[in-house]
């Protein structure tokens, strides 16, 4: 293991400030937001998506997938990328390639290439996301200046995804689904001039790339997701899907016995000796694995049980996008009052509430009791808890693995929303077996999938309690949004 600089992330109070705070934190906002937006604003036009380019039902997750997947298993090797060769650098490229994909997928004549583009959308995220997180850092210092800065990346991570259904909504219903991925074009070019000249190129560290485990984790966390949708297409003793999941074990297991030993790994274990900041991982994955599955069917079952157009359907999640942004808004304040962990568990708790809630769904549903107001627990929930998950996960971290650090908690993120996404959609096949109706296959079928989701969000609630809850009491309104989630770091 390579030696490493012990100067703390988060504990750099003389440090100057960043020449032109406001345009450095817009650029890096915007481009996080319109990554995130991409998972979400397809969601409302998948039933189009599904007539026009013939999709299966389990084959429509592919179009989710396809992206999460290439997003979350390179996302540490983006975030080494920046580390060596400079997040600037590296914030432009994947914005370059973010946007060509975008102009490919809004082309997009046939499933084929609609997938190949998502993947490509995938590795320009991948190659762009570390370098935001860790943009920020470098560019705010400790303190309210940092704690504003973290609460609105947080707040874009839980807001982009509700606001990404009312936008795909309309775009799909009085354009076309292909026009919410061609928005980001023109948006793309105005971030990359502006990058140009408002960010400053960070410091480069010296070392490798480690392509090999690259690979493995990325291959291997897809073998895992292609292994449970398989089987809940084909079955689950199909050959195919136990080779698809053995596969799976051996790659990753390989990954972790290749990283332990290396001198420029993509994942430093050492990242995971804080026990707060690896429940802080592991809650994301939960967390986002709920909410993935959440947006993927609701947005369907609105539209084909309820008859919505993708616009209405879309406009059906403004319960959960207002309060989840007014909440997101209070929380600097509310951290300062009750402490980040306090939020965090209560955020997760009130999801849980709306997310059981919602799983009684049926054919016969109304909008209002069944739908509206589960959403605004859950818009209230996320709305706490994005912010204080985002901080612990880079709590503590040294400036060497600053990029790797934030590498994880997005890696979390999309790794997370794809074996969720892959997890429900398998229980909500198995829900529907019985079913005789469309409608109702449907109506089960989402059922099924958010009473998983609500498992995954108590798993999380389970995980927050157990290796997150222990901050003192003492002098947490003083501490800033990044602080007291960990112990430090060992030499």
């Amino acid at each position: 293991m390579t030696t490493t600089d012990s100067t703390p992330l988060i504990s750099e109070h003389d440090r100057p400030a960043a020449a032109h705070p406001t345009a450095i934190l817009a650029i890096i906002l915007v481009s996080y937001f319109m990554i995130i937006l991409d998972i979400s604003i397809v969601l409302t036009g998948l039933p189009q998506i599904r007539v026009e380019l013939g999709f299966s039902t389990v084959g429509l997750a592919w179009v989710q997938n396809a992206y999460l997947l290439v997003f979350g298993g390179l996302m540490l090797l983006g975030a080494r990328a920046g580390d060596l060769l400079g997040r600037r650098r590296m914030f432009m490229i994947g914005l370059s390639v973010f946007t060509a994909a975008s102009l490919v997928i809004g082309a997009a004549p046939s499933a084929a290439l609609l997938l190949v583009g998502r993947a490509a959308q995938g590795l320009g995220a991948a190659v762009l996301v570390p370098s935001t997180l860790a943009l920020l850092t470098s560019s705010f210092r400790e303190g309210p200046e940092r704690t504003r800065a973290v609460a609105a990346y947080g707040a874009v991570a839980g807001i982009g995804a509700s606001v990404g259904l009312v936008l795909g909504g309309v775009f799909a219903d009085l354009f076309s689904w292909r026009s919410g991925f061609l928005i980001n074009v023109p948006i793309g070019i105005a971030l990359i001039l502006a990058a140009r000249r408002y960010l400053a190129e960070t410091p480069r560290v010296r070392g490798r790339f480690d392509v090999i485990g690259a690979l493995c984790s990325t291959l291997g966390m897809g073998a895992l997701v292609f292994g449970i949708l398989h089987g809940a297409d084909s079955g689950w003793g199909e050959p195919l899907t136990i080779a698809a999941f053995a596969a799976g074990v051996v790659l990753l297991t390989a990954f972790v016995l290749y990283e332990r030993p290396s001198g420029h790994p993509i994942m430093p274990l050492r990242l995971f000796r804080s026990r707060a900041r690896s429940g802080a991982y592991g809650v994301r994955m939960l967390f986002v694995g709920a909410m993935m599955a959440y947006f993927f069917f609701l947005t369907q079952f609105l539209q084909e049980v309820f008859g919505f157009t993708p616009l209405v359907a879309g406009l059906a999640f403004l319960p959960m996008t207002v309060v989840n942004f007014a909440v997101a808004l209070a929380v600097p304040r509310l951290t300062r009052r009750f402490g980040n962990a306090t939020l965090l568990i209560v955020g997760i708790a009130v999801t849980l509430v709306g997310m059981a809630w919602l799983s009684r769904l049926g054919a016969d549903s109304a909008y209002l009791t069944d739908i509206a107001l589960p959403m605004v627990f859950i818009g209230i929930g996320q709305g706490l808890a994005f912010a204080p998950m985002t901080a612990a996960g880079i709590s503590g971290v040294p400036r060497v693995d600053a990029g790797a650090a934030s590498g994880l908690v997005n890696a979390s993120h999309q790794l997370g929303g794809s074996l969720g996404l892959g997890i429900l959609t398998a229980v909500g096949v198995t829900s529907a077996a019985g079913a005789t109706g469309a409608d109702e296959a449907l109506a089960q079928r989402v059922s099924g999938a958010l009473t998983g989701g609500s498992v995954l969000l108590a798993l999380a609630l389970a995980v927050s309690v157990v290796c997150i809850a222990r901050m003192p009491r003492r002098g947490r309104a003083r501490r800033p949004l990044t602080e007291g989630f960990d112990a430090p770091l060992e030499p």
